[in-house]
């Protein structure tokens, strides 16, 4: 998720772009079956240990409310964060990553500052220097006494985002729009596991793990400029002393994305209800109409492999063409304007939205799906994967594995998405397909892991043997 980047995967020019690996700019044309989005799911389970419908969303899971003001200056941003939480473990702190300090971004002039903490629980904040700049990349609001599971506390930050970047980011701030996205501190809580706190990178791709939270934003800013965000947008308020307050609500969102300028807007409805709304700058290579058949499209091409829609709604800004793609929940940054990024940030809707991962930890659970499902959707784009089954690396390998940028764009995206295709034609794309369908299924909401992929492929061998060579899945991964 990162700047345009170029490598060489397999003989063929890819074009890595912010999260995106292309081969084409092109996506095959049909129909394709649809379904209502759905987050709910009975406790029932089919033959082999699929479920019949798709898991639900814990009822426990933090609620998150953000305020934010985008300031004149269109470059800073302030806000307070509301997090009501409750563990499934007990906990004496609660750990917020502040993703704008790390490596990555920092450098550009990107900058999260907690201004202030508070709560009844809450006993004081502190940095942690887990990142290159000042103040560091992870805030601890430690607490006054032991939180046992199931018991909840709530948590206030006050916070100031600095928007430094011109340039292809999570944040940044161009002549008439501004965007931010993990721009407010993020929870760092994996459920069943605990706080994660891994180390930052200097690579063009995340290090987060956080869970789907139920979300509500609102988002202050000057009366011109149009926002667009993740989840489901109300209108505006109506203009007051030069500004216009943006509202929105996501059940199930792991982080939240903002673009506020001066879009044009196109609405449509897919066949399957979802809701997709674009906007296009004044100079945008591409009119409204055109993103959004094009979102729609993706949907419904998606859904046939991977099932229905995990949200209501998705909301795509189209910014300057600086060459990347970036996903939130219900929520793309397109800063290129290709057909086929388009349909690889769509598909992370699945592969990050809905069935999260620790993208330190795992990043292929989400880059190698993603590549696969756009490989998938636009066949002619696969065959350009074939030899990158024989590059060096390991699919499977941690943030921290991969020395540069390259590497870990060819090995995550590039090998882990051929491995994927090699699976599916071993096993066969019908039962394959439906293998992925229930992982989805299975681990929708939650945090997946490598051992959960081969659990759904537990009846196809020839697919378990393509992810093992490929050393996307590892021995202890396999079922027993």
């Amino acid at each position: 998720m990162s700047a345009a980047r170029r490598a060489a995967v397999a003989g063929a020019a890819v074009l890595l772009l912010g999260g995106c690996t292309s081969f084409a700019d092109t996506v095959t044309t049909g129909t394709a079956p649809s379904a209502a989005p759905t987050t709910e799911a009975p406790d029932e389970v089919e033959a082999g240990g699929c479920p019949a419908e798709r898991a639900r969303p814990d009822p426990e899971r933090p609620v998150v409310t953000l305020d934010y003001r985008l300031e004149d200056d269109l470059v800073t941003v302030t806000g307070t964060e509301t997090v009501v939480f409750t563990p499934d473990r007990r906990v004496d702190e609660l750990v917020f990553r502040l993703v704008p300090n790390g490596p990555d971004s920092a450098p550009a002039g990107n900058r999260l500052v907690v201004d202030d903490v508070r709560g009844d629980d809450v006993d004081a904040g502190r940095y942690e220097e887990a990142a290159a700049a000042d103040p560091g990349g992870l805030y601890v609001v430690t607490l006054e006494d032991d939180l046992d599971a199931g018991d909840s506390t709530e948590v206030e930050l006050d916070f100031t985002l600095t928007l430094g970047s011109r340039g292809f980011d999570r944040f940044g701030t161009d002549e008439g729009v501004s965007w931010w996205a993990s721009g407010a501190p993020l929870l760092a809580w994996e459920p069943g596991v605990g706080w994660a706190e891994d180390p930052f990178v200097d690579l063009g791709g995340e290090t987060t793990t956080s869970p789907a939270m139920d979300t509500s934003v609102s988002v202050s800013a000057p009366e011109a400029l149009t926002v667009l965000m993740t989840g489901a947008t109300a209108e505006p308020s109506p203009a007051r002393d030069g500004r216009r307050t943006w509202t929105s609500t996501e059940p199930v969102a792991r982080d939240v994305g903002v673009a506020a300028g001066l879009f044009t807007t196109e609405r449509v409805t897919t066949p399957g209800g979802v809701a997709v709304t674009v906007g296009v700058l004044p100079d945008g290579e591409l009119p409204a109409p055109q993103l959004a058949e094009w979102t729609s499209a993706a949907i419904t091409h998606l859904e046939a492999h991977v099932g229905p829609f995990p949200y209501r709604t998705l909301t795509v800004a189209l910014l300057p063409d600086y060459g990347g793609g970036i996903e939130y929940p219900s929520m793309i940054f397109e800063a290129t304007p290709s057909r086929l990024v388009l349909v690889h940030e769509v598909a992370h809707m699945w592969f990050y939205g809905m069935v999260g991962n620790s993208q330190f930890r795992d990043p292929w659970l989400d880059e190698a799906f993603a590549t696969w499902a756009e490989a998938v959707v636009d066949e002619q784009s696969a065959f350009g994967y074939q030899a990158a089954l024989g590059m060096p690396g390991e699919v499977g390998g941690a943030m921290t594995d991969f020395p540069d940028d390259n590497t870990y764009f060819d090995v995550v995206y590039g090998k882990g998405g051929a491995a994927l295709l090699a699976a599916r034609e071993a096993a066969g794309p019908e039962a394959f397909d439906a293998a992925i369908r229930c992982y989805v299924d299975a681990t929708a909401w939650s945090i997946a892991t490598p051992g959960d992929v081969a659990t759904a492929l537990a009846d196809l061998p020839g697919a378990l043997a393509a992810l093992t060579e490929a050393q996307a899945l590892g021995k202890d991964d396999l079922p027993r």
